[in-house]
């Protein structure tokens, strides 16, 4: 009898089956491409990118003239017709990744999972005491920082900014005690004079009761047994403070109403608009007699008062000096708004990078290591080479408390010394951080043993890497940089076979078929990985052959086949243009003076950089295609699209109803196809009504009234065709597909196959999506739609293909364990998981995992996989219920 796994994998909906690739530009597994060995520091420093915006580099430096070995068939043009030559194997290497990379990232997670769980049964109990409450909160707050750091490998922005909101949540907020303001004053009914100013000075009457309630040292010198306790007339001359600084103080002790001289008097207040000057004497008053509410009170207006950069200049020394936490926070957060143009400033830099700076931070109570986290986070994406970027990172390393934290900044340390080409430093921080607990630093130490000249004993540390751990494609990638020939090549093969996503194997052999003069292979390896993870470097690579081939006349023109390659990658702001400009420049390509690449063409014009916005999330470059349309919105020379785009920026970052908004206030201005669009697409993501929906069909179809091109129009049939489908209104959705066919649409295709196959027309569904593969080459997810409408042969071949063509979609996968499991071969479709979760940690994976261990009757191991999976997705219901249901089965046993 056949189990269930099958039937409830092909009932899925397949969310990813209908997407692009599923890998980011710029996602896990960064790669940076440094040239030679680099062995001094000013040869390395001034031209190492950035360790968190990685790249090949095509510059001269990483290149050479290879006029002595090159290929003597015709089919190459000479090296010197190139401005830089052609690349070379041997100057590629991979970077070290500056983030945590567990060995084991499953149970890494499990791991953590389980110490937030404890720490939110924790939060959930009352507690009294303030201090606690707050001390629980920067815990949790630093348990999301961490979470964030597990999650950074993987490379999804939306993992990261999920758990950066959530530590934000729980950070302290140091202005909750902060005092509120009104214009009670309250006349005074004087009782002692307090003599202050210069020379003879000036008699200021106050009550001394009121005074006295300040401080608990006021109290004493009025109440206890001084001499001043006796006197109506006290000389404070020699107490710094002036008399309208005294008055303001009268006053503000009259506010508070009945004290009992610990300084909580309730209600106090300051008179409104106090001058700055005078706040900053009160504050320095209160500070001197411990006059916590008067203090609280100078801070949060003071704080308040910091508008600008130049405000925070003036205020932080003070702040600093007094030691005025709310003050500090505000000229800190105005120094981080500005970032990072705020680092290059000499007295900020001083305070934010130094060591002293940090000691003054702490005083005020803010030298956090979320504080360090962030700032050193700008500081290597700047520029990982930078003073700056040292200084910061030694500062976060002293703020680490939790292991994660010493382990992180540590590595980082490796990471930019290693940058900055003092390898001495790089292998010692990488030590350091292998010492902690970061088993990955050690390919820093090997990597550093590498560049100072110890090849063999950095390979020897690698073997010894992979004898102790699990194999990882890291592992071999790392390796293979210190051996040669066929035992280098193997190792890049294994490295592709347990993590496809790495770049460097593919480049390695892309550029050692172009040196054995097999051009053609070349651009097909390269391609391979192209076709599911698209890569700055990669496409550079890629434009370098094509421009190598030699066989067209304009590489910028519409039909020649280095022009997708060469348009990505300026787009991209990688290739070297002025290289690409003097090739194409000269009289051999015979290219018309003023032709240049439509993104630079379009580089102000907003509704092309939109559209580019949404080419590139069509291949998954979420932060590519957010910079495209914040582009898009500050180009916009017209309201109701300036509206539109930041509607779209506010959908992307989470905020729904702020973006329904946007796009209504655009259609108030102009009726739009991008603005209906917009506003359909927000309702429709928001709510599976049927009303709703058949609204949304509404705005849709107003949006086609409006003037747009195919691909758009197209794209509104598309959807109107699924938003029929999940109303179950076959033929209206078999209609708009069709009309998205009629004007070229080919995604369209998909969705046609599904309504032939809901109506039971399951050749017809194959048969249409066989078309949409001849239309689209090389497309994974065509073959993985079309596995659902064929028998299970033809099914299992469908998505072996996809996995060939791209590696990292998930529901092939999760298809033929089910398939392994049904059979009733449970290892075979354990390993069969484990092979993708290796080197992708996916939701349904790991569910699916869980699952087949929950069959197996091993509670353990379904744990793990519950607990990895609910930090991807706190909220998956069914990993809860399963999560629960282990966990019932393990608490007899336990």
């Amino acid at each position: 009898m056949q189990n269930n796994f099958l039937t409830t994998i092909r009932s899925l909906k397949i969310i990813d089956g209908c997407s692009g690739p599923t890998t980011a530009a710029g996602g896990h597994h960064h790669q940076n491409f440094f040239s030679g060995a680099g062995g001094d520091r000013s040869s390395s420093s001034s031209s190492a990118p950035s360790l968190l915006r990685p790249s090949f580099s095509l510059h001269s430096n990483s290149l050479h003239h290879r006029h002595h070995h090159r290929p003597s068939s015709s089919s190459l043009p000479a090296a010197d017709g190139l401005p830089c030559g052609l690349p070379s194997p041997d100057l590629l290497s991979p970077s070290v990744d500056p983030f945590l990379r567990p060995v084991d990232p499953v149970s890494s997670l499990s791991l953590y999972f389980r110490r937030l769980h404890r720490a939110d049964e924790d939060e959930v109990d009352e507690v009294d005491d303030e201090v606690e409450e707050e001390e629980e909160g920067r815990d949790l707050c630093d348990l999301y920082l961490e979470q964030r750091a597990l999650l950074r490998h993987l490379g999804d922005p939306k993992l990261l900014r999920r758990a950066l909101r959530a530590a934000r949540a729980h950070a302290p907020d140091p202005t909750a005690a902060s005092l509120d303001e009104d214009d009670d004053e309250e006349r005074d009914e004087a009782d002692v004079w307090f003599l202050v100013g210069e020379g003879e000075g000036e008699a200021v009457p106050c009550v001394r009761s009121a005074i006295a309630a300040l401080s608990k040292p006021l109290n004493a010198l009025l109440y206890g047994g001084f001499a001043e306790a006796q006197r109506d007339r006290i000389d404070f001359s020699r107490n710094g403070v002036s008399p309208r600084a005294l008055r303001a103080a009268r006053r503000f002790a009259r506010s508070s109403g009945d004290g009992d001289g610990d300084g909580d008097g309730e209600a106090a207040r300051l008179p409104r608009d106090l001058p700055r000057d005078l706040l900053l004497e009160l504050l320095a008053f209160a500070n001197k007699f411990c006059c916590e509410a008067l203090k609280s009170a100078c801070d949060a207006a003071l704080a308040a008062s910091v508008l600008a950069p130049d405000d925070a200049l003036l205020l932080i020394d003070p702040a600093l000096e007094e030691s005025s936490s709310l003050l500090v926070a505000a000229c800190l957060q105005s120094f981080l708004r500005d970032l990072p143009r705020s680092l290059h400033d000499p007295e900020i830099a001083r305070l934010l990078c130094g060591a002293e700076g940090r000691e003054l931070l702490a005083a005020a109570g803010h030298a956090s290591f979320a504080l360090y986290h962030f700032l050193s986070h700008v500081a290597v994406e700047e520029d990982a080479t930078s003073n700056a970027a040292v200084m910061l990172l030694e500062r976060l390393a002293e703020s680490a408390a939790a292991p994660w934290q010493r382990q992180l900044a540590l590595h980082q340390l490796g990471c930019v010394m290693l940058a900055r080409g003092e390898f001495k430093d790089a292998q010692r921080w990488f030590e350091d951080a292998a010492a902690a607990g970061h088993v990955y630093s050690l390919a820093g130490v090997a990597r550093a043993k590498f560049k100072r000249g110890h090849k063999y004993s950095a390979y020897k540390l690698m073997n010894s890497i992979i004898d102790d751990h699990d194999p990882a494609g890291w592992m071999y990638q790392e390796r293979s940089l210190y051996c040669i020939g066929k035992e280098k090549m193997a190792d890049l093969r294994t490295a592709t076979d347990l993590d496809p996503t790495l770049v460097y194997p593919y480049m390695y052999r892309a550029v050692s078929l172009l040196e054995d003069d097999k051009i053609g292979a070349a651009i097909a390896e390269i391609n391979k990985i192209l076709a599911f993870r698209v890569s700055t470097e990669c496409l550079e690579l890629r434009a370098w052959f094509y421009l190598a081939l030699e066989d067209y006349e304009d590489p910028w023109g519409p039909s020649d086949r280095a022009a997708p390659a060469a348009r990505a990658a300026v787009g991209h702001g990688r290739l070297l243009d002025a290289a690409l400009r003097s090739v194409v420049g000269s009289g051999r390509y015979r290219v018309a003076r003023g032709r240049a690449p439509d993104a630079r063409q379009g580089a102000g014009n907003s509704s092309l950089r939109f559209r580019q916005s949404l080419l590139l999330l069509r291949l998954n470059c979420q932060k590519a295609a957010m910079r495209s349309l914040r582009l898009a919105r500050n180009h916009s020379t017209h309201e109701y699209e300036r509206l539109v785009y930041e509607g779209w920026i506010l959908y992307d970052t989470g905020h729904r109803e702020e973006a329904l908004i946007k796009a209504e206030e655009s259609i108030a201005i102009q009726r739009s196809f991008e603005a209906f669009f917009l506003k359909a697409y927000v309702l429709a993501d928001t709510s599976l009504e049927t009303t709703t929906a058949l609204y949304v069909i509404q705005l849709l179809e107003q949006a086609n009234s409006c003037a747009s091109d195919n691909l758009r129009k197209g794209q509104a049939h598309n959807n109107m065709g699924s938003i029929y489908v999940d109303c179950d209104m076959l033929d209206e959705a078999a209609e708009c597909y069709l009309k998205a066919l009629g004007i070229k649409h080919t995604r369209a295709h998909q969705g046609l196959a599904r309504v032939y196959y809901l109506k039971n027309q399951k050749k017809s569904a194959y048969d249409e999506m066989t078309k949409l593969i001849e239309k689209a080459k090389n497309s994974a997810s065509a073959y993985e739609k079309r596995s659902e409408y064929c028998d299970r042969d033809m099914a299992k071949s469908d998505l072996n293909m996809a996995t060939r063509l791209d590696p990292t979609r998930t529901y092939p996968y999760r298809y033929r364990a089910a398939v392994l499991m049904d059979d009733h071969k449970e290892e075979e479709a354990i390993a069969e998981l484990s092979r993708a979760i290796a080197f992708k940690l996916d939701l349904q994976l790991l569910h699916l995992r869980a699952a087949f261990y929950d069959s197996m009757g091993d509670s353990v191991a379904t744990l793990r996989d519950c607990e990895a999976a609910l930090c991807l997705d706190p909220a998956h219901a069914d990993t809860l219920d399963l999560y629960n249901k282990a966990r019932e089965k393990s608490e007899p046993q336990s």
